[in-house]
């Protein structure tokens, strides 16, 4: 019965700003940064505004040729008018996909060659950059520039003179909708294909737990070619809520930012939030006015989450956290108050979504593993992508009836606490928990910016060290911090900037193992 309730429904982004328009039309939405496709427009928008400009990008898109079903891959310069043009790609009924700004030529080349020749759409910048030498002749149907004037073998969307908004075509809500990657910590990123009917069954449990927040001022300073983003915009249009939205995460620009703003609803990626620590301290109270924090990509470190509880000024804050992936949308959840965070376990992501998701554990034979025992973490939930593109046999290879297989182990405690341990590939047969250890280390040395556990050339345990203000790490203090601790060997120190990093600012463990073999 609910199964028939609940087929047929969609979640499509190409829609959303045009709803919430017509609901809450002069909702403030304040940028960090101009857009690149329209500057003089400044920083300052509502609602309204944005629905326009994206009817208008739509247009432009029809004119150049995109139809409906077209794949459209994006990959531009980080700035929020990504959003607009993939809601525009969207609401003509093509098919987004979003490439990383943060991606290297030839890993872009390798994904639109997967993609099978899609309209390829790009700024002046980013053509002259990562593209260049690029084949996108042989990769791409068409390359079509949204600003930055003229290249070669390149198109700019077609300026009309009296511009009609497009009219939104819906495709069936089970076939593809929208093309994310996965983060690529430990190789060539996968293409995630996800349907309209999925993305709705991660919308539905994120409206509700968003319910007390509705109306409050939120700020987003998340990737925008990740799907969380675009569930977070459709939340918080849906309740009319006024939003922050920030491209560049530097402290030093952040600070000010929110100082003005005032923002009551956080959301970033964990690694940001650890640099964010330091906003805790600061004169202005840039997080004063907070009463939620939300993290929805990774476990975070508890000594993170007590800093951003003490930096807000509101009496009960809340910090939200939320374990997923791209594949699947969130799987587990939990909260933190003042309170409960100083004696967190930083491993305990909290309990499935009841009555969206199940969890369980299996161990290497396939069975189902006792409580408490380690094994492998499986979800089953109709919020579950389509598949790879490209790469299908890759992804039934993870699915096992109707289970999808998370890659990540850990184990379930006797109240259905779900407690992730590593990552599968990130293992080291000499430590129980990579994660554990560093979130006990980054909690007893304070002067730590980032500590990441890898395996060296041997297939010992090496910590790799960031400092505050990349300080000398006093050792005295690092073998009193490890001396309960699994053995590993003396840290190895590097500049925080030197972290191979996602886009979603995870570090690629696998490269950084690799980087190791140089300098040991």
């Amino acid at each position: 019965m609910l199964r028939r309730l609940l087929a047929g429904r969609g979640f499509y982004i190409g829609l959303m700003f045009h709803e919430a328009a017509e609901r809450n039309g002069r909702t403030d939405i304040v940028l960090d940064q101009p857009l690149q496709l329209a500057p003089e427009d400044g920083t300052s928008f509502t609602v309204a505004r944005l629905a326009e400009l994206i009817g208008t990008l739509g247009a432009r898109l029809r004119a150049a040729g995109v139809r409906p079903g077209d794949r459209v891959a994006l990959h531009k310069t980080e700035n929020f008018d990504i959003v607009l043009l993939a809601c525009a790609i969207s609401r003509i009924g093509a098919v987004p996909a979003l490439l990383s700004p943060t991606l290297d030529g030839a890993t872009a080349t390798e994904l639109l060659r997967r993609l099978d020749r899609p309209w390829l759409v790009t700024d002046g910048d980013r053509f002259d950059a990562a593209l260049a030498g690029a084949p996108l002749a042989e990769v791409t149907r068409a390359v079509l520039l949204s600003c930055g004037g003229t290249r070669p073998g390149t198109t700019p969307l077609p300026v009309q003179d009296e511009p009609r908004e497009a009219e939104p075509v819906l495709l069936h809500p089970r076939q593809p909708t929208l093309i994310t990657h996965s983060s690529g910590t430990t190789g060539v990123p996968k293409l995630v294909v996800h349907s309209a009917e999925a993305l709705w069954h991660r919308l539905l449990p994120q409206k509700l737990w968003s319910w007390p927040m509705r109306g409050r001022k939120a700020a987003f300073c998340v990737s925008f070619v990740h799907s969380r983003f675009y569930h977070a915009l459709g939340v918080f249009l849906h309740y009319g809520s006024p939003m922050v939205i920030a491209v560049d995460p530097a402290p030093d620009k952040i600070g000010p930012l929110f100082a003005r703003t005032r923002p009551q609803v956080v959301e970033t990626h964990p690694n940001t939030y650890v640099e964010w620590e330091q906003l805790a301290d600061a004169q202005d109270r840039p997080l004063g006015a907070v009463r939620f924090y939300t993290g929805t990509f990774d476990a975070m470190h508890p000594r993170t989450i007590q800093r951003l509880l003490s930096a807000s000024r509101q009496r009960n804050p809340l910090f939200l956290a939320f374990y997923g992936q791209s594949e699947t949308g969130p799987v587990a959840g939990r909260w933190y108050t003042r309170r409960s965070a100083g004696s967190a376990d930083g491993r305990c992501v909290g309990r499935s979504l009841p009555g969206f998701t199940r969890v369980r554990i299996t161990s290497p034979a396939g069975g189902r593993a006792a409580t408490g025992a380690t094994g492998h973490i499986e979800v089953r939930s109709r919020s579950r992508a389509v598949t790879y593109l490209g790469e299908d046999a890759r992804w039934q290879s993870q699915l096992s009836g109707g289970w999808w297989r998370m890659g990540d182990m850990g184990y379930k405690d006797r109240l259905g606490f779900l407690h992730l341990l590593d990552r599968e590939a990130d293992r080291i047969a000499t430590v129980d928990s990579n994660l554990e250890a560093e979130d006990v280390l980054m909690g007893r040395l304070p002067e730590l910016r980032e500590v990441v556990i890898v395996e060296g050339p041997g297939g010992e345990a090496v910590p790799v060290v960031c400092t505050r203000d990349e300080r000398p790490l006093d050792m005295d203090r690092w073998r009193g911090a490890v001396a309960d601790l699994a053995p590993m060997c003396d840290p190895v120190a590097f500049r925080f900037e030197e972290l191979p990093r996602t886009g979603t600012w995870k570090i690629r463990r696998h490269q950084l193992s690799e980087m190791l073999r140089v300098v040991r």
